[in-house]
């Protein structure tokens, strides 16, 4: 008992303390190993039909940023975090589901005939979805993983801020990204500079109905 209560104990210390941080410690740095262990825990996010259509470009090159610069709108957290995650979303993730089921029966996650059955259902019914429920879903599973992952950094000591403003075409571009991948948001990730500052939230009672909507 004692120890669930100080899980949301800290869980509720996280979620209050993460402030988006536009200014960072440019002499931070976060080591590679740090990285995939915040991403290691990002990628536990839930997704449509479990497809995991999220993938990473981690920009810590620092010429790299410099070239990110002008294409983030000249948002200096770009060049001064410790890195840029660049979050992207698989629309022909579909194309995964007999790995990522094959996956489940190894490791007695599944029956064999329940992986055929959601292998069937996805493999027929995704393709027929169209593009843009396609990149609906991309956006909103990449959504998913871009808190879980911001949420993981904070625990662990560290700030972020996601950027939505910068210019995707461009940043295909620069990395030379297929189309098959979206772009749902960068976020700079490193040691706060100066504190992220607290933001007023409407009242829950604003934007919270009971069993219907009422405008």
């Amino acid at each position: 008992m004692t120890t669930e209560l100080q899980a949301v104990q800290e869980f509720n210390k996280v979620i209050r303390d993460r402030h988006s941080v536009r200014k960072y410690d440019p002499s931070w740095k976060i080591s590679d190993e740090e990285i995939k262990e915040l991403l290691g825990e990002a990628i536990l996010a839930p997704s449509s039909s479990n497809l995991q259509p999220w993938r990473f470009i981690v920009i810590t090159d620092q010429d790299l940023k410099e070239k990110l610069l002008p294409i983030a709108y000249n948002q200096q957290q770009v060049v001064d975090a410790s890195a840029v995650i660049a979050v992207l979303g698989d629309v022909e993730a579909y194309r995964n589901a007999e790995k990522i089921y094959d996956q489940a029966v190894s490791a007695g996650l599944m029956p064999l005939e329940v992986r055929d059955t959601m292998v069937e259902k996805i493999t027929n019914g995704y393709p027929n979805m169209g593009p843009e429920k396609l990149k609906e879903i991309a956006l909103v599973d990449g959504g998913l993983i871009s808190m879980q992952l911001m949420l993981a950094a904070k625990a662990r000591g560290y700030d972020t801020v996601p950027m939505g403003g910068y210019n995707a075409e461009a940043f295909h571009e620069l990395l030379q990204i297929p189309q098959r991948y979206t772009t749902v948001m960068l976020i700079a990730l490193g040691k706060a500079a100066v504190e992220g500052r607290s933001s007023a939230r409407l009242p829950l009672e604003n934007v919270t109905y009971w069993n219907g909507f009422q405008d």
